[in-house]
């Protein structure tokens, strides 16, 4: 599959064994498992985060393996699901941070082109979660009040 807007192809990132089977090496059940999802969402730490923080300091290799759920599916379930999907969320704040460059760097033309691109991924991701329900149909991205859906 092609970038977005580079006109490059690549298929990059980590591939998920075929057969995956939990590791005779993880000592956790289940309800222990949910229960450090949970404690990590309360400090305020992102699902991904969340993930990467239970594989490299407890030895999770993989949360749905052992819970049958996703960690974002265990934190809708008890109600400390992120309002906006993380994706979204990381797009808002490259926009906060170029708009902010941009601001002390009149002329960075290239920042401008950064800026037009942050915008309209985000326009297209939030017309694919607005049809897919996870987002309302109303909501809207308004760059003048974009630091406030970071808060």
């Amino acid at each position: 599959m092609a970038r977005m807007h580079s006109r490059k192809k690549g298929k990059s990132g980590s591939k998920k064994p075929v057969n995956p089977a939990l590791p005779s090496w993880v000592n956790y059940k289940s309800n222990e498992v949910e229960a450090l999802v949970l404690k990590l969402a309360k400090s305020e730490n992102s699902p991904s985060k969340i993930g990467i923080i239970l594989r490299d300091s407890y030895g999770i290799p993989n949360v749905k393996i052992i819970t049958k759920k996703k960690i974002l599916q265990i934190l809708k379930d008890n109600k400390s699901a992120p309002k906006l999907p993380e994706d979204l969320i990381a797009l808002v704040e490259k926009y906060v941070a170029t708009a902010k460059h941009i601001e002390k760097n009149h002329k960075d033309q290239g920042a401008v082109r950064g800026l037009q691109l942050a915008i309209s991924k985000i326009n297209r991701l939030s017309k694919y979660y607005k049809k897919k329900k996870i987002l309302p149909a109303e909501w809207r991205f308004e760059p003048t009040k974009a630091k406030l859906l970071l808060e």
